[in-house]
């Protein structure tokens, strides 16, 4: 991976992945893996962000958002999935 503090050389490109967990206390598990594409002043150029909930009876929900910066400079969504499985149907 390269440096991202590299003096605002904007034509180097980091990629940056922050991976977080809980467990509520009714046992349900939530995953946050966000990665994020970011150019060498810092500024973040794409993200692809999954969660994954799961809770005690089985039930799984899986949600991938894709954003890319627009004209603006406004990060937009340009595709979500959402996958939901039961877990009577695993």
């Amino acid at each position: 991976m390269s440096d991202v503090s590299n003096e605002g050389n904007a034509d180097e490109i980091d990629i940056v992945e922050i991976v977080t967990e809980e467990v509520s206390d009714d046992g349900t598990v939530v995953i946050d893996d966000l990665v994020a594409v970011v150019d060498g002043e810092g500024n973040v150029l794409a993200t692809d962000e999954t969660i994954i909930a799961a809770d005690a009876e089985g039930d799984v929900v899986v949600d991938e958002t894709i954003a890319v910066v627009n004209a603006d400079g406004e990060l937009e969504v340009v595709e979500e999935d959402v996958l939901i499985v039961e877990g009577d149907e695993a």
